[in-house]
């Protein structure tokens, strides 16, 4: 099973320095890889008295492709994953081309994990229809495993149109991992018939009857149930409605994947008090040593 963290992308802050210095802790310390969220827009809350979603305008986001960019020059063998790229409010086309060359610029080290977002203000400001983004999300995944793979194809779909092109260069492998985001049926199925792998946000007493739940849906859309990843988020603060939580306790739920199954994990430790990047650091080394 592998172990990753997530970018502590509220906290960390904006200098370069600590940033690069966040992932190659990681990467000494012998994590396999670094997960960031996406949001392009936050929500500015003054006229919004209902809203009770986890982030604002007033909250750094690193934008996910851009910041592994940076990074994939700074480390050798930390992987990265978006977890997730919010895929149906970005142009297609675009997004391939700029994923195919953080693939090659990191020597084939990217994973993309994709799904639809909750965020209508961000929809809104980039032009995309919200209520159809699960049908656009299903067509986009089968948009980009052509345009990773094929140097020049048509393509004619309800949202997309292509005759004789595409992108270049081609990702290293001519493919990138694609991996679904989501707690939902909805998301569950479609990474059994589509993912490479999926990617929830679950409690570890879960863990079980999700797995199994999983496998089930992917031995029904008729796939290898061993050929589809599954990654679990771990949660120690309370930045989703949680409470602060332990390293013991970050140890003790990554027991209880990989005893499950989970082919990965993903330590998420924004909101547990640990100040800048140093601290978060240090939260992953007593995790680390202590398994």
């Amino acid at each position: 099973m592998k172990i990753g963290a997530v970018f502590p992308q509220l906290e960390i802050g904006t200098d370069p320095t600590a940033i690069r210095d966040y992932a190659v802790a990681l990467e000494e310390m012998g994590f396999d890889h670094l997960l960031a969220y996406d949001h392009v827009i936050g929500a500015d809350i003054t006229n919004r008295p209902d809203w009770n979603m986890p982030y604002t305008s007033a909250h750094d986001f690193h934008e996910p492709l851009m910041l592994f960019s940076f990074l994939a020059g700074q480390v050798s063998r930390l992987e990265f994953a978006s977890g997730i790229l919010i895929l149906p409010q970005r142009q297609t086309a675009l997004a391939a081309k700029q994923v195919a060359n953080l693939d090659v610029f990191s020597g084939g080290r990217f994973r993309m994990g994709v799904g639809i977002g909750w965020n209508q203000v961000e929809y809104e400001a980039l032009g995309v229809s919200f209520a159809q983004r699960g049908a656009r999300l299903d067509e986009q995944m089968t948009f980009l495993r052509e345009l990773f793979a094929k140097p020049s194809f048509s393509f004619n779909g309800d949202f997309h149109t292509l005759t004789e092109g595409g992108i270049k260069p081609l990702p290293v492998r001519k493919s990138v991992p694609l991996w679904v985001g989501g707690v939902s049926d909805a998301a569950m199925n479609r990474a059994a018939k589509l993912g490479d792998g999926w990617m929830p946000v679950l409690p570890a007493t879960a863990a079980a009857e999700k797995i199994d739940s999983f496998k089930g849906a992917v031995a029904k859309a008729g796939r290898d149930p061993a050929q589809v990843g599954f990654e679990n988020i771990i949660f120690v603060g309370t930045t989703i409605g949680g409470k602060v939580r332990t390293w013991e306790d970050a140890v003790a739920d990554i027991d209880v994947w990989k005893k499950e199954g989970a082919t990965h994990v993903c330590i998420h430790t924004m909101g547990a008090d640990l100040g800048g990047g140093d601290g978060h650091i240090e939260f992953l080394r007593k995790v680390k040593e202590a398994i």
